[in-house]
């Protein structure tokens, strides 16, 4: 076990202005000479739903690595600890190579982190997993979830690291009224997306559940996001720019961005601001 010393620590509101508003990521701003089981550990005692380690970069093309654990296991890839920890870095004083975008290694590779005036965009990497969910496999979620088979209006794997599958309901009203029974489905990583009434300030109402990874429901999540973007905006599902909100019935009022370019590249964007400041003995 690695002996006690005094780390720097940041606790990153991300997708919200509002403090309190979105998901909070715990970034530990030195996690040189931890173990996998003291980083587990304390992502465990933080009980949130990811805690990242940052640590020099492997590769000369970034500009730190990111190691990223929720309660229940460590993730390749994350969304919202992205951002969180890209601004944790900016504002502990690292310097990225290029003014404009941090590059942050990481389990799926390199992820751009794009700087704006007011908020932090990653480019969406490439999904792992894509296509229509099984039927047997829909019909497990639409159990666990408590819906019936006609309510979905498509499905589709989206999974960019963490394993993501997504059910779209016709309505924002479903997606909030929805009440999963998690021992139904005690490993999912699944969202559910549906449409806000015309004219609204977001296009889009999701809710992700991560009992698999020891999150039963997260309050604003990038990554599902992310691929969800890649999906809807590839098949003019939705446009190449929208707002999604997150965390509603958790009491939260996330709001994520999604744009993407002409290229095909999808942008994940939101704010993320540090509420807590310190040290933590580890």
């Amino acid at each position: 076990m690695t002996m006690p010393r005094s780390r720097s620590f940041m606790q990153v509101d991300v997708f919200s202005t509002s403090p309190c508003s979105g998901n909070p990521v715990a970034v530990v701003l030195d996690g040189t000479g931890l173990s996998d089981e003291e980083m587990q550990g304390l992502a465990r005692w933080t009980n949130l739903s990811e805690t990242t380690f940052l640590l020099p970069p492997t590769v000369p093309e970034a500009d730190y690595r990111v190691r990223i654990f929720t309660p229940g296991g460590e993730l390749p890839f994350a969304g919202h600890p992205t951002l969180g920890s890209a601004r944790a870095w900016l504002e502990s004083g690292g310097t990225p190579q290029d003014d404009e975008r941090v590059v942050q290694e990481c389990g799926v590779g390199l992820v751009t982190v794009r700087r704006g005036e007011d908020v932090l965009s990653f480019a969406a990497p490439p999904r792992v997993r894509e296509g229509a969910l099984d039927e047997d496999q829909l019909l497990r979620f639409v159990g666990a979830l408590g819906i019936e088979r006609d309510q979905v209006v498509a499905h589709e794997w989206v999974d960019n690291g963490p394993g993501w599958a997504v059910v779209r309901l016709a309505t924002a009203a479903e997606v909030l009224a929805l009440e999963p029974d998690f021992s139904r489905m005690p490993d999912a990583m699944v969202g559910a997306i549906g449409a806000h009434p015309d004219g609204s300030r977001h296009a889009f109402e999701m809710r992700t559940f991560a009992p698999g990874a020891g999150v039963p429901e997260d309050p604003a999540c990038g990554s599902m996001n992310a691929g969800v973007g890649q999906w809807l905006t590839s098949t003019g599902a939705a446009p190449a720019s929208y707002r999604v909100s997150q965390g509603t019935r958790l009491g939260r009022a996330a709001s994520i961005e999604i744009t993407a370019d002409a290229d095909g590249t999808v942008w994940v964007s939101g704010a993320a601001v540090v509420l807590i400041r310190g040290t933590l003995t580890l």
